[in-house]
């Protein structure tokens, strides 16, 4: 019998949206901690534990740990995608974050005249 794994499946919606979420989760958390390091990282730290999550799954599937057909590429690359979006979807978030932030910080800087 034939393995199906059609690449507009239900399943592969759900890797999308899976680590899309993730990924934008922990890019928000990331970006909203004090530490510069971890904030000027934050959309790479969200797609890493996205990815991680992503590919705990497939290694799941592929020893059995869920009903599954096994490990696909198709879903690996659905994976890819979510995050690629929640990449894109944050980076636009903190570009136009930015100027508001950088008008805060010259506010509190300026000089007083008293």
């Amino acid at each position: 019998m034939e393995n199906e794994d059609d690449w507009l499946a239900l399943d592969k919606l759900y890797h999308v949206l899976f680590c899309f979420f993730i990924a934008i989760t922990v890019s928000a958390l990331a970006y909203q901690t004090r530490y510069p390091f971890i904030h000027r990282w934050s959309i790479w730290l969200g797609s890493l534990v996205s990815l991680a999550a992503g590919v705990a799954k497939e290694a799941g599937d592929e020893i059995g740990l869920w009903e599954s057909a096994g490990a696909s590429v198709k879903d690996v690359i659905a994976d890819l995608l979510g995050i690629f979006m929640s990449s894109v979807v944050f980076s636009l978030f903190k570009s136009m974050s930015l100027p508001k932030k950088y008008e805060e910080l010259i506010g509190t800087r300026g000089v007083s005249m008293v």
